[in-house]
């Protein structure tokens, strides 16, 4: 592969920071999910907020585990594209 240039350093910074920002935003979502659910849970006893509730609560970790899956995976491509420039 080619050498990285001048150019593509402050890209490759560019699309690690978005790597971040995605990660950001699935901890957002995952955090947003528990707090739906429980709220669902605590504040309405009705037995349609419960089903939600536990659907949101379940579905919490599968959203955070993803994210940190798509963030490390995308991060060793990275990694890699920037080793293989530099030989």
């Amino acid at each position: 592969m080619e050498k990285l240039t001048l150019r593509d350093k402050p890209a490759m910074d560019r699309t690690l920071l978005a790597n971040e920002r995605t990660f950001l935003a699935y901890l957002r979502t995952f955090i947003g999910l528990i707090g739906t659910g429980f709220a669902l849970w605590k504040l309405i006893d009705i037995f349609w907020a419960r089903i939600i509730s536990v659907i949101l609560l379940a579905a919490s970790p599968i959203v955070l585990l993803y994210g940190i899956y798509k963030y490390r995976k995308t991060g060793r491509e990275l990694q890699d594209i920037i080793e293989s420039s530099e030989e």
